[in-house]
């Protein structure tokens, strides 16, 4: 505020100046001699008589300072207090020094223009108002680039545009074709190329002047001492008049010797760069630094956010950031105020690529072999300095975070110093990275620093040495995640994001393919979506919920698209959950219209689903039909649009955000009837980026994805991640497919698979040990990774299982184990951003019924009572329904579901842990434990298994072995073929109970 009043008042200023100059001229030209300068100098009398009465009062307290009414020996009081403070008394002479270059400028300017120009009062007042505009620009500009900061770092800059563009002034002056006949008029001057150039420089060096003049005018107003602020105002003032005056005498002087205009003009440019080069003395890192900033936002177009934060984190700080490319060091020290100290390796600091670049900053060579090097450093910081640290230690080669060591968080721990997080974004895409082949490099692409809220390490003071250093790592990790995440786009639509994926990754980038064996680019799926969401709209309304019944295929991701390009909101339904159920969903997301495609119906054997929604008036459409449908002129119109595809997509949802439904889901109905899940664009983008803060996901990488698409983990991290990323993605209709599926993941060199317990089980057992040679990740969740199956995956294919958990509410991810974070036992630690809390429940004393909040929870329920309706969470804390512990580094066991236990006489007993025990006995086989009622005891519990050998005497032994309740053993046995999944792979319980049920029934 203060900077840009200074501006403000800059503007006014000189405005008055000009002004003045038009009212003198009109003074002049309606009275002569005499009577002009009177009437001149009564109005300004009067004005300023006007202008004192707006003053406001001073306090009524008397000073006890005595005043000194000899007014040369006050004067020189005045002007030695203020000798005394350094910088406010070098900002006043150059705030004076501006005044006299302003002053010799305005003198001259009416000489300048008659008899230089050969011009009349016409353009003298043009010149006039120009030089007034500048200014006016300059000031306002300086405002914008300190952005509210108090600095004189554009001082430099703003005196050496003074110089240059006075010389240039002085140079065209020189070529001016002059003329005898007449005074040129204000139309013929701007005829001349060479008079647009004069009026150029003349409005260049006025910007430069309010660049360099409002930063110095806030510097003694802030710096100033408060009890002398009015000594300091005066000595402005006095010095001020005092060069002023020099500057207009020797101007006369040189016009005297008969010394030409211009050459006065060339004078003031010479004597100002020598005040340009003792500025560039005084102030070399702000020079630097402002060249630096101005080539780095020419060509890279910098964007900084959150320097607030950089200036509430104070002066003993340690500043954090992802390290991808070699020009973040200049980034860094470009962007950030305040000469900085960074931590370099003693080996790259050697490099001659390296030492220009540290002439910006204060180097502190590491040598990482000496234990000294940290308590070194850790006394640097205590000095009030601020250390820029890369925590990973050396340039990322894959885009992610890297493994992140536990230095800065030491040093801020043992310096008292808060740690200060800053996310780069875009030099991942520059030519100074690693990164070729993973990324598609450019010149010049656009970058950003992102500055999040400082903070300090929470550790207790009783914690010491190896546990200590440990619970300081994990923070620091977790921070560095929170980062990335929270300095994210999660704000963001999905088909902008897809936008957006291609213009990073370009049109021709295969995104996807599936067992057609067609691939399809970027270019392909956005043209393909406005076809045919051109199509659907005509059928549809904008925000109304269509229904999408479709098995992993391109043309599902097509079609999932055109709903999103138009504002139409997709409902996946979950065709393995039987006619009825699928018609219940359709009810309740109140859907009048499925897309379908006939020939997934005929395989799938689909008919008695679509034969069900027909009856009940829901409109089923083949996608197959539909390219008869599709006229040349639909076409040649989703060409157009995906020519510009941001700006008609920001046409057509003009009115949508991201915070509008985006995709409703379904729950597979394990326990109970599917219910609606209503996400946003925020959530799934939320979800993705979360994942991504954790896991070292990049452009090489080939995602084989055969979960369902209406399975929320297939959908958001096995389709939407990877489209999103520019990561190829490679769709199979069905897991289930045990030979099949390994051979495709070895064919199409996959390396990140996703899957359920059920499933990688039937892959271990029927894969050839080299089919998953190009895997890096196999993630697993949904249902409980069993023991023997991380087992074979590791004894067969030496592959790693990372279990994962979350829910179809959350869209879906909440934990995940990473290579860098994985504990055996439990699903990992929870995602950035991610907040929980444990409430207890009665009768089990381990671990409580988790509740989380987050960005990425869903926007409610539709329920089948209230078809239409979302019913949003309350407070926006999800209930899992899960009975979960968190160990003391943030680690998830899970216990069970709250609905999966039995209350025997008083006791609760899990389902979960005597379906492990079962698994023990009988390793081979899959069992099923339910709780059915009991007269005496409350409830009994019941075995469902694919053991036809199964008795409760050999359960019974077992039991005693393990030293269990034997509450844990079933009452009931019933043996069946196979236990009954859904088509995520999960048990399905409701049929299962139904199974015994009727067994006991018959």
């Amino acid at each position: 505020e203060l900077i840009a009043g200074n501006g403000l008042i800059e503007a006014a200023t000189f405005t008055a100046i000009v002004l003045g100059a038009i009212a003198g001229k009109i003074a002049v030209s309606l009275f002569s001699g005499v009577t002009a300068i009177i009437s001149l100098v009564l109005s300004v009398a009067a004005v300023g008589w006007l202008t004192s009465l707006w003053v406001p009062t001073t306090s009524t307290s008397v000073s006890t300072e005595k005043i000194n009414f000899n007014i040369v020996q006050e004067t020189w009081n005045i002007v030695a207090s203020c000798s005394k403070q350094r910088e406010v008394f070098l900002s006043i002479l150059g705030i004076s020094w501006f005044w006299s270059v302003g002053a010799v400028f305005l003198a001259q300017f009416p000489n300048y223009s008659k008899f230089i120009l050969s011009a009349n009062a016409n353009v003298y007042t043009f010149i006039l108002v120009i030089f007034t505009l500048g200014i006016s620009a300059g000031s306002l500009a300086c405002n914008w680039l300190l952005k509210g900061e108090i600095n004189a770092k554009y001082v430099p800059l703003g005196v050496l545009g003074l110089t240059l563009f006075t010389l240039d002034l002085c140079h065209a002056s020189n070529h001016i074709m002059l003329t005898n006949e007449h005074l040129l008029t204000l139309g013929e001057f701007v005829q001349y190329l060479n008079g647009w150039r004069i009026v150029f420089d003349i409005f260049m060096l006025s910007i430069c002047g309010g660049l360099y003049v409002v930063p110095l005018y806030a510097v003694i107003q802030t710096r100033s001492r408060k009890h002398y602020r009015a000594r300091v105002i005066a000595c402005n003032n006095i010095m001020n008049a005092l060069l002023m005056v020099i500057a207009v005498g020797l101007t006369m002087l040189l016009l005297e010797l008969n010394v030409g205009i211009v050459d006065v003009f060339l004078f003031v440019a010479i004597v100002n760069g020598i005040v340009a080069i003792y500025v560039c003395r005084l102030l070399p890192d702000a020079m630097i630094q402002s060249f630096v900033r101005w080539i780095m936002i020419t060509l890279f177009r910098v964007k900084v956010e959150g320097l607030e934060h950089y200036h509430a984190a104070g002066k003993r700080v340690i500043i954090i950031a992802n390290h991808t490319s070699f020009i973040d060091v200049v980034l860094i020290a470009a962007f950030l105020p305040h000469r900085l100290t960074f931590a370099v390796n003693s080996v790259i600091a050697r490099e001659w690529w390296m030492r220009p670049l540290l002439t910006m900053v204060d180097a502190f060579p590491i040598n990482q072999a000496s234990p000294m090097a940290m308590k070194s450093l850790i006394k640097v910081v205590k000095k009030n300095r601020r250390c820029v640290i890369f925590p990973e230690g050396r340039l990322s080669l894959t885009g992610a975070l890297m493994k992140v060591y536990e230095g800065p968080g030491l040093i801020a721990d043992r310096a008292d110093a808060v740690v200060l997080p800053i996310r780069l974004h875009g030099t991942q895409y520059s030519i100074f990275t690693y990164l070729k082949g993973t990324n598609r490099l450019r010149w010049f692409p656009k970058m950003s620093l992102c500055i999040l809220p400082p903070t300090k390490f929470n550790v207790p003071a009783d914690i010491k040495g190896r546990r200590r250093r440990e619970l300081i790592s994990a923070q620091l990790y977790d921070l560095m995640t929170r980062m990335m995440f929270e300095s994210s786009d999660f704000n963001c639509k999905l088909f902008d994001s897809l936008i957006q994926a291609k213009k990073i990754h370009g049109g021709k980038h295969v995104v996807m393919e599936d067992i057609g064996r067609k691939p399809m680019r970027y270019s392909t799926l956005l043209t393909k979506s406005f076809i045919l969401g051109d199509y659907i709209r005509k059928h549809t309304q904008t925000r109304e919920i269509v229904g999408l019944m479709l098995p992993n295929s391109t043309a599902s991701v097509v079609t999932f698209f055109a709903l999103q390009a138009y504002g139409r909101v997709p409902a996946m339904l979950n065709f393995s959950l039987g006619p009825a159920n699928v018609l219940m969903a359709c009810k309740t997301a109140m859907l009048n219209r499925v897309y379908t495609s006939r020939k997934f119906v005929e395989l799938a054997k689909l008919e008695s689903v679509v034969a069900m929604l027909t009856e009940h008036h829901v409109c089923v459409t083949y996608l197959e039909d539909l390219k008869t449908q599709l006229s040349i002129f639909s076409k040649l119109k989703g060409l157009l649009y995906a020519r510009f595809p941001g700006f008609s997509y920001a046409r057509l949802t003009r009115e949508q955000s991201a915070y509008d439904p985006t995709v409703v889901l379904f729950t597979s109905g394990s326990e109970g009837s599917p219910k609606g899940v209503v996400l946003s664009h925020a959530n799934l983008q939320a979800n993705r980026y979360q994942l991504s803060a954790r896991v070292d996901f990049n452009s090489r990488d080939i995602i084989f994805n055969a979960l369902p698409m209406f399975h929320s983990f297939g959908l958001t991290i096995g389709t939407l991640l990877p489209l999103l990323t520019g990561i190829k993605i490679f769709l199979y209709p069905t897991p289930l497919h045990y030979r099949i599926v390994p051979e495709l993941i070895y064919d199409t060199n996959a390396t990140i698979t996703f899957s359920t317990d059920t499933f990688l089980s039937g892959y271990g057992r029927f894969a050839h040990p080299y089919d998953f040679f190009s895997v890096r990740y196999m993630f697993t969740g949904a249902e409980k990774l069993k023991q023997e199956t991380r087992r074979l995956w590791s004894d067969k294919f030496g592959i790693r299982l990372l279990e994962g958990y979350g829910a179809t509410e959350t869209a879906p991810v909440l934990a995940v184990n990473t290579p860098m974070q994985n504990k055996l036992g439990s699903v990992g630690r929870f995602l950035p951003s991610i907040e929980h809390r444990l409430e207890p429940v009665p009768g089990i004393e381990q671990g409580g019924r988790l509740f989380v909040k987050g960005p990425n929870i869903m926007l409610g329920y539709l329920r089948s009572d209230n078809p239409g309706v979302i019913t949003k969470v309350p407070s926006g804390w999800y209930d899992t329904g899960d009975i979960v512990a968190v160990d003391s580094e943030g680690y998830i066991t899970i216990l069970d579901r709250a609905k999966r236990f039995a209350k025997i006489g008083g006791e609760m007993v899990s389902l979960t842990a005597v379906e492990g025990l079962l698994k023990d006995l009988w390793p081979n086989y899959h069992h099923v434990v339910v709780a059915i009622p009991d007269s005496r005891k409350g409830e009994q519990l019941a075995l469902l298994t694919e053991n036809e050998n199964a008795t409760r005497e050999a359960i019974k032994s077992h039991v005693q072995q393990q030293a269990v309740s034997e509450l844990s053993i079933p009452r009931k046995i019933f043996a069946i073929d196979r236990i009954p999944l859904l088509g995520t792979g999960k048990i399905d319980y409701v049929t299962a109970k139904q199974i015994v049920v009727e067994r006991l029934d018959s």
